[in-house]
């Protein structure tokens, strides 16, 4: 007999982070609000949660975020303009964004790290199974990596990450996964994680990406998680202890990512991922891709 899960309807979005790496844009700018082409990094991630069956969202913001609420909210003047001109291929663009969800805000007023900001959400989650979309990562439409993950929820309970395969050099970059096969090549279970290891000691090059679906057995952990590396509160030094002992909240299992993802995160990356972006858009990417070509062959 399958055994039945809660279906899961809430997405969390940590996004409370200074955004040091983008300074001095991000000075007064969140950097959840740059621009990926014409749309912010974070519509992004609304729009992957929402397409995935959660459009019951909860954004974990922090001081000078208010653009995040703005930018989900009506902006009745706007729109009025924007009628009275008769533009409604920008009507629409400006709509979408207030019509996508149902938003949910709260402030995590003392940055102590991804683990205390998931605590944050417990009043609104309650004992629900949730996930976790990182801002950082921007998942391709094509690829319904977080779709996957829920429905790996429902069937086997318990927690489900993101896992990409990554170059050992690079694994000190990351939360790590020590992984175990099973009987789907592309799901694997989790039997340790952690934090950011030397490539020397990490137990495989299977990187955590932003994407979690968590069971809500992770808050009482996250309650009793001293702080970690960089003196924070990790979320992997929590999800080590649900993978270390089952009882607690259920198995841990992950998601072998092999789909496009742009980090935005680093400068490079996010110059980049608004490259491909750019150039895969119908209304852009011909145009752009001539030009590029030219400049790259040309100027450089």
């Amino acid at each position: 007999m399958t055994q039945s899960h809660p279906v899961i309807k809430k997405a969390v979005i940590p996004a409370a982070g200074l955004g040091t790496r983008f300074l001095p844009a991000t000075k007064a700018t969140p950097k959840e609000m740059l621009p990926v082409v014409d749309k912010p990094a974070i519509q992004y991630v609304v729009e992957e949660a929402v397409s995935a069956g959660l459009d019951d969202v909860l954004m974990i913001t922090g001081r000078n975020k208010r653009p995040l609420e703005d930018h989900f909210d009506r902006n009745y003047e706007l729109e009025s303009a924007l009628i009275a001109k008769g533009d409604d291929d920008r009507l629409k663009k400006v709509q979408e964004s207030s019509d996508l969800a149902t938003m949910h805000y709260v402030r995590q007023g003392d940055p102590r790290g991804l683990g205390h900001a998931v605590l944050c959400a417990e009043p609104h989650v309650g004992r629900e199974p949730f996930a976790v979309l990182l801002g950082d990562d921007l998942i391709d439409p094509r690829d319904p990596l977080l779709r996957d993950m829920v429905d790996l929820q429902a069937r086997t309970g318990g927690t489900v990450v993101a896992l990409m395969e990554v170059d050992p050099s690079s694994i000190h970059l990351y939360g790590c996964a020590a992984v175990e096969p099973t009987d789907d090549p592309a799901v694997v279970r989790v039997t340790g994680l952690v934090e950011k290891p030397d490539a020397a000691d990490a137990p495989s090059n299977y990187a955590v990406i932003g994407r979690y679906v968590l069971n809500p057995a992770i808050f009482g952990i996250l309650r009793e998680t001293e702080p970690g590396r960089g003196g924070e509160i990790q979320l992997t030094d929590a999800l080590q202890k649900l993978a270390a002992d089952e009882s607690v909240g259920g198995p841990v299992h992950g998601v072998v990512f092999r789909g496009r993802r742009y980090d935005t995160g680093d400068r490079g990356d996010y110059l980049r991922a608004i490259v491909r972006l750019a150039c895969e858009r119908e209304d852009l990417g011909p145009e752009f891709r001539t030009w590029l070509r030219r400049y790259v062959t040309e100027e450089m």
